[in-house]
């Protein structure tokens, strides 16, 4: 599919009474955008498979949903380092920063890097891309041992007092998702939740109390991830 195909097939999907659904459902606000929801980006990210080069010019397009297209047609293997700052940096909403964040970021070599430097950074949502980063990657790494998550429980509490709610909510998420790579880091995570808990912030104690809430139940669904590292 080539780039002026993709364009008009947005454009014959575009609704914006979808635009004005999803502000008011969603709370996604979004400049530039036709209304096309996330399920039919899929659908035409599958017809394209991976293509770097269209996706570039998708995201210059400056379109809305040009740039969720971007970033599920983009190879992960293949992203660099100033891609990702140049892309981090027009983040406008949880949903454009999840669908990069989880689609490509978490994949990338560049991962911890930037999930430790973004974590510091002040803007709401590129502070979400570090923890929504974490969140997936805890699922995409398949072979780091334990010490490797471990590190990112300093990170979880230093911003557990961010009130802002899309970087709570990430910051809920990425404690969670490294509770449940294996039984160790459960408990270890529990005991984290454990300390946030007993921090004096709303948004710290709503972070603990929702963590704590999945993580102790009994049944929950857990990976298996390695337990130690074995490259050593």
């Amino acid at each position: 599919m080539t780039y002026k195909e993709t364009i008009q097939r947005l454009h014959s999907l575009q609704d914006k009474e979808k635009v004005i659904f999803k502000e008011k459902k969603f709370g996604i606000i979004s400049n530039n955008s036709l209304g096309i929801y996330h399920k039919d980006l899929k659908v035409i990210a599958k017809e394209i498979g991976h293509d770097n080069e269209l996706a570039i010019q998708l995201f210059d397009s400056g379109i809305y949903e040009a740039r969720i297209l971007c970033s599920k047609v983009f190879k992960a293997k293949d992203v660099t380092e100033e891609l990702m700052e140049h892309w981090v940096k027009t983040f406008e909403n949880w949903e454009v920063c999840d669908s990069f964040c989880m689609g490509l970021f978490s994949k990338s070599k560049f991962a911890h890097e930037k999930i430790m430097e973004w974590s510091e950074r002040e803007s709401e949502f590129q502070k979400r891309a570090a923890f929504t980063t974490l969140a997936s990657y805890c699922m995409a790494d398949k072979t780091s041992g334990n010490e490797q998550f471990e590190q990112y429980f300093e990170l979880i509490k230093r911003e557990a007092n961010d009130d802002r709610i899309y970087v709570k909510k990430a910051v809920n998420w990425a404690l969670r998702s490294i509770g449940k790579r294996n039984i160790d880091l459960r408990q270890k995570a529990i005991i984290v939740a454990d300390e946030i808990l007993e921090f004096e912030s709303k948004s710290a104690k709503w972070i603990a109390k929702n963590a704590l809430t999945e993580l102790e139940k009994e049944g929950i669904r857990m990976s298996d991830y390695p337990r130690v590292d074995y490259r050593k």
